[in-house]
């Protein structure tokens, strides 16, 4: 089904009424704060009445003045955009008490919230991580008979658990794989961001039956190449500064290659280890090689790529991550620009697929001489990043991907009402 049976479908289109449930949304400058952001425009772009329910900004910790509103309405475009309260963290590296708070509360409140709401939406849509947004999604499909879209980004207890903010064999680990066993049970769709997420997720065919494909895209009308911007020898990492990235090999393999190489990188975001990264590069005393940005503007952030040679993702090399396919990297693409990856699993794929990545072993030695080789090939670089933007053009537009899934929503839909759309 294209776009221009979608909107011939009128009857369906516009009496679907659509709640997103997020942990975040801009201000917040995450990937997944642009990705909903942009999923919730385009949805409603083509008919579709959206309601988001998110907290107030609160990522990264401790960027965002705290909030002490029950709840706030805003109007963005067409989408109405309901800021709940929730407990916001002070610090960049926030303890386990402050985190379980600023995850727990929110999806309660939002449980609060949806009692009365029920006759403003027929289809919610709950985003993860953390887990826990699921539960206003579960309730709503039992209590309320609501058609409910688990959209995950991630394998989240898997990933808990090896950045060690979960025990293994816990009682917490145990309650969580059972309230995500019934989750996955219950829910009508499925999005998985990765083919590879899906098939980790589960191998019970009455779930498998439900996943679909639903990849975090980039918006190739905000990220492209802008040719008038002149390079500089610098590269960049974009996105959350967190326990998932190998960023301080980056940093030791930048410091190994300055007499020989020198060029400058640039780390635009926030997170839990921006802190000990700054340390880290004050004691190579590379305060003029390493620039923390900080979290940066949506409308900066393709300024910043088409600046840079080459841009980053550099995964920690871990079973529970080879599902991954960071957001950054479909950035950088539309933009152009190669990128320099660590990992294994959906990343090599990328980068195999795409032609516009190179995979480095998650070392400070063979991370330095990917550098060195995109460095001193600048040719071979300009193709890769060329080869990216025709990859993203094809499969990755996140304007195509809302159309895709409102098509698999214009089913269930359709199903649930007793009918079959043209």
């Amino acid at each position: 089904m294209g776009i221009n049976h979608i909107q011939s479908d009128q009857d369906l289109m516009h009496n679907k009424r659509i709640l997103i449930i997020s942990q975040q949304y801009p201000p917040e400058k995450s990937g997944n704060a642009s990705r909903i952001y942009d999923m919730s425009m385009h949805l409603s772009a083509i008919g579709n009445d959206i309601t988001i329910l998110c907290p107030f900004p609160s990522f990264p910790p401790g960027t965002f003045p705290r909030i002490w509103k029950v709840k706030e309405n805003e109007q963005i475009s067409n989408v109405n955009v309901i800021r709940l309260w929730t407990w916001q963290p002070g610090t960049l590296n926030p303890g386990f008490f402050e985190r379980v708070l600023y995850y727990g509360i929110f999806p309660l409140h939002v449980l609060i919230s949806i009692l009365f709401l029920s006759n403003r939406y027929d289809i919610i849509i709950t985003s993860s991580p953390p887990l826990f947004t699921h539960i206003p999604g579960f309730f709503a499909k039992i209590f309320q008979k609501k058609i409910w879209i688990m959209d995950i980004r991630d394998l989240w207890i898997d990933a808990s658990i090896s950045l060690g903010f979960l025990k293994k064999n816990s009682l917490s680990e145990k309650f969580s794989r059972k309230f995500e066993k019934a989750c996955l049970h219950h829910a009508d769709l499925i999005g998985v961001t990765t083919k590879e997420l899906g098939r980790r997720l589960t191998q019970v065919p009455s779930v498998t039956e439900k996943i679909v494909h639903i990849p975090n895209g980039v918006d190739i009308r905000h990220f492209f190449p802008q040719k008038e911007i002149k390079k500089k020898r610098q590269f960049v990492y974009t996105g959350n500064i967190g326990h998932a990235q190998d960023l301080e090999l980056v940093i030791s393999a930048v410091k190994s290659i300055q007499e020989t190489h020198p060029v400058q990188f640039l780390l635009s975001g926030g997170g839990d280890i921006e802190q000990h990264l700054k340390e880290v590069v004050n004691d190579y005393h590379l305060d003029h090689e390493v620039i923390f940005l900080g979290p940066q503007h949506r409308e900066n952030i393709p300024i910043i790529l088409n600046e840079a040679l080459f841009g980053v993702a550099p995964l920690k090399n871990l079973e529970t991550l080879e599902y991954a396919a960071p957001t950054k990297v479909y950035e950088y693409m539309a933009c152009g620009i190669p990128f320099l990856a660590t990992g294994k699993g959906e990343i090599v794929n990328i980068a195999k697929a795409s032609g516009a990545g190179i995979i480095a072993d998650n070392s400070t030695a063979d991370i330095a001489i990917k550098i060195k080789f995109l460095l001193d090939n600048p040719i071979i670089a300009i193709d890769m990043g060329q080869k990216g933007r025709e990859y993203i053009e094809k499969r990755y537009d996140r304007k195509q991907i809302a159309i895709d899934l409102n098509e698999h929503m214009e089913r269930i839909y359709a199903r649930e009402k007793g009918s079959t759309p043209e």
